[in-house]
């Protein structure tokens, strides 16, 4: 097979890139060819499309079903590691929160060399993402790159969303492929709003719009749901053009085995389909975009990566890359639940709608801690929660770094993945006062209708030692992976700003695993833009 362009994995970057390389941009000559290779099944399952059934996904034939080596943060717990093994990849599985981040998220990134990826550059590819109503009606709201990007501030935040949340702000994008938006006001779980009461009653401020100008407090957030239906990156940049681009192919069940090379040019890739092995060549680029931990396993399977450790496993060294599989990164999660005296009403979109972002530090540069409102209960396999409650899962930007390495030399081995939950002092400082937060929440009064009784860990629990017991125990993973092929220009950066792999021509990795610090968010809105950006720098116009 061969193709101007080979993408390997369509996750949310990977259907971002190969939608938009195969685009005709009108040069005259037409798009470039582009292959897309997916290790998973197309859409064969009716719950990747139903909002509430998420955590049905996890182990399921669409997920590749990795689990994490034994935590110590974690006291010896291995949690699983959920990756979207289908058309869309972990956008497919997810559950479905659309949050950018704040901009000092991104500013971090260009502070450490990560040059052209500042949040005010990627504004105008966050605008070309999506159609949110009336972001047309304000100045410098188009939805291209290079575009103005406006600066317009709001009066006020409101306690939801208005149905203009975009306009005159130059935040929100009017002509992109996805949707995003909080949930209907009919469809909207009573308990969510009270919780954003209840985080104004503690003395939070409101958002009306995370993804706007005000990018922190407390509000509704907005989902990856249309009319009432999952919008996956498949959903939104591949389903619509597949069939009207013959240049476009789209290979399911195309696991990549490793890449090939002419010298120091990476030529292709070679993978499995239908039990043979078939090789993809490309005649200008490869990119992977095959996620925070099938990345790297790809680039360490190729030979490159840090050389001491592929030649223990059996790999011959190719380049010696010492940061591929390092800085990976996710927020651990830790949740209050609660059992409410009142029924809640079953979920009708995706069980959690509304959220908190706020700084531990007031000196922070923009928030590291987040509270997900989740109006059912959620906790490790390990407890028990009566059904008819509510959970306040914690989160924080974490300090501590784990790894992506490979057990042995044979493709079809699973990789070894330590996230290092817990594994840094600071962190376990911060997810405590977290949970302290999440207290003084449902203590502050409009919980009280509801007659809000703490179960996991219970009331009675206040000592330090006991939450820190409850902490180690109750903490798993937000399914965010990030980082483990972090862009930048020192020598533990595996691609630089053009997203290139150091060393090697014809190669770029573009998906979460570039992130140098993980986003002080859900991960998925932020993957979206790195994939657009990544086919502007593809085809040079980033």
């Amino acid at each position: 097979m061969e193709a101007d362009y080979v993408v390997v994995g369509a996750g949310s970057a990977g259907c971002v890139i190969a939608a938009r390389l195969s685009e005709d941009r009108g040069a005259g000559s037409g798009a470039p060819s582009v292959l897309l290779l997916e290790a998973g099944p197309g859409e064969t399952k009716a719950d990747l499309a139903t909002p509430s059934a998420w955590p049905s996904l996890f182990g399921s034939d669409v997920d590749h079903g990795y689990a994490s080596v034994p935590q110590a943060g974690l006291g010896g717990l291995a949690p699983p590691c959920p990756r979207g093994r289908t058309l869309g990849g972990s956008s497919a599985i997810n559950a479905m929160v659309f949050l950018r981040g704040h901009r000092a998220d991104y500013d971090a990134w260009a502070a450490a060399g990560c040059t052209g990826w500042g949040f005010d550059e990627l504004l105008p590819y966050f605008r070309r993402m999506e159609s949110v109503p009336g972001a047309g009606a304000g100045a410098g709201a188009g939805s291209g790159p290079g575009a103005g990007s406006g600066a317009g501030a709001r009066s006020g935040a409101s306690a939801g969303p208005g149905p203009n949340r975009g306009a005159g702000t130059g935040f929100r994008g009017g002509s992109g492929p996805l949707r995003p938006s909080p949930v209907p006001a009919a469809d909207l779980n009573p308990l969510s709003r009270t919780f954003v009461a209840a985080a104004a009653a503690a003395g939070h401020p409101l958002t009306d719009d995370f993804n706007g100008d005000r990018q922190e407090g407390a509000g509704l957030h907005d989902l990856s749901v249309v009319d009432g239906v999952r919008q996956s990156a498949a959903d939104a940049y591949l389903r619509p053009v597949a069939a009207e681009r013959p240049h476009l192919t789209v290979s399911t069940d195309s696991r990549a085995r490793r890449l090939l090379f002419d010298g120091d040019r990476c030529v292709g890739v070679e993978f499995t389909r239908e039990g043979e092995t078939v090789r993809a060549y490309a005649r200008a680029e490869v990119v992977v975009s095959a996620g925070a931990v099938d990345s790297p396993r790809l680039l360490m399977l190729s030979g490159i990566g840090p050389a001491d450790e592929l030649r223990r496993v059996g790999v011959d060294v190719r380049l010696d890359l010492p940061g591929v599989g390092r800085n990976l990164q996710d927020h651990p999660l830790c949740g209050l639940v609660y059992e409410a005296e009142r029924p809640i009403p079953a979920g009708r979109a995706n069980l959690s709608e509304a959220s908190l972002s706020w700084r531990s530090d007031a000196a922070l540069p923009g928030p590291d801690m987040q509270l997900m409102f989740i109006h059912v209960p959620y906790h490790p396999p390990t407890m028990t929660a009566p059904e008819n409650g509510f959970t306040l899962g914690v989160a924080t930007v974490p300090r501590a770094r784990g790894s992506v390495r490979l057990a042995d030399a044979d493709p079809d081995s699973a990789p070894l993945i330590d996230p290092g939950y817990l594994g840094d002092e600071s962190d376990v400082r911060r997810m405590l006062r977290g949970l302290e937060v999440a207290r003084e929440i449902v203590a502050a009064g409009p919980f009280a209708e509801w007659g809000a009784r703490e179960v996991l860990p219970g009331g009675g629990v206040t000592d330090a030692a006991g939450l820190r017991a409850f902490l180690a125990a109750a903490t798993g993973p937000y399914f965010h992976l990030a980082g483990s092929c972090a862009m930048g220009t020192g020598p533990e950066a595996v691609v630089g700003p053009d997203l290139r792999v150091r060393g090697v021509r014809g190669l770029r990795v573009a998906d979460a695993s570039v992130m140098p610090t993980i986003v002080s968010v859900n991960t998925n809105a932020a993957a979206l833009v790195i994939g657009e950006k990544a086919a502007d720098l593809v085809r040079g116009a980033g």
